[in-house]
């Protein structure tokens, strides 16, 4: 077994800011392997990422995820998720299932909601391949086309429906587990990422959503420490 470590870039927004620390801590948590982590930050790519903000773009790095073959110089492979998740399994797991007869590998979601708004009232959109690039385990080097000009200049729907590929045949399938969406995907403990696409617990209107408990636990292993062998949590 390889000891490089794990790349892990995790979409980081200064609205859901606890979300990126304990989707981090849970994967440390978890982790049987060294994982390196790094948050794709707008304010650490400047002169970069020069795409305008958009208004269908609901997170801060709805567009700068695709910068991820390139901060990984190219080389090897990278797994990109967005912060709203929570890892409930060895993500080397994840890792292990990298196949270079692909481009990306990706949960493949049929994910058509029906709602118009979702968290901080951010327009809910329907597109084909939606939730597809929320997490995306990455062949860098078959990814090159994702230089910065590309990505600054291309449209949405070119970068989250993978047109920058040669062809859908580039796109490997990733099992279900791997991108569990919260109120849409069926109830299943077997859950080894899920994603509160909708909103976090973290958010007051999701308070009770599917796994909030779980992400509540975690958030408090996280933001604790311990003292003459007595854990105290922050409030």
């Amino acid at each position: 077994m390889s000891h490089e470590s794990m790349r892990v870039y995790i979409g980081y927004d200064t609205s859901e800011i606890v979300a990126w620390h304990v989707l981090a801590h849970s994967l440390h948590e978890r982790a049987s392997r060294p994982l390196s982590i790094t948050p794709i930050m707008l304010s650490q790519l400047g002169g970069v990422y020069a795409r305008p903000g958009h208004a269908l773009a609901s997170t801060q790095f709805s567009f700068s995820r695709f910068l991820v073959p390139w901060l990984a110089g190219y080389r090897g492979w990278a797994l990109f998720m967005d912060c709203d998740m929570l890892a409930r399994a060895d993500i080397a797991d994840l890792w292990e299932l990298r196949d270079p007869r692909y481009a990306v590998q990706v949960v493949q979601h049929d994910h058509k909601p029906s709602n118009t708004t979702k968290f901080n009232n951010n327009v809910q959109t329907r597109y084909e391949k939606k939730n597809w690039s929320s997490v995306m385990l990455m062949n860098c080097e078959s990814c090159q086309v994702l230089t910065p000009a590309y990505v600054n200049s291309a449209s949405g729907l070119e970068l989250h429906q993978f047109k920058w590929l040669a062809g859908d045949h580039l796109i490997g399938a990733l099992p279900g587990r791997w991108n569990h969406l919260v109120g849409y995907d069926a109830d299943d403990s077997d859950a080894a990422l899920v994603h509160f696409t909708e909103g976090g617990p973290y958010f007051s209107d999701y308070q009770d959503c599917e796994f909030a408990d779980e992400w509540r636990a975690c958030r408090d292993r996280a933001f604790s420490v311990r003292e003459a062998g007595v854990q105290i949590r922050s409030a």
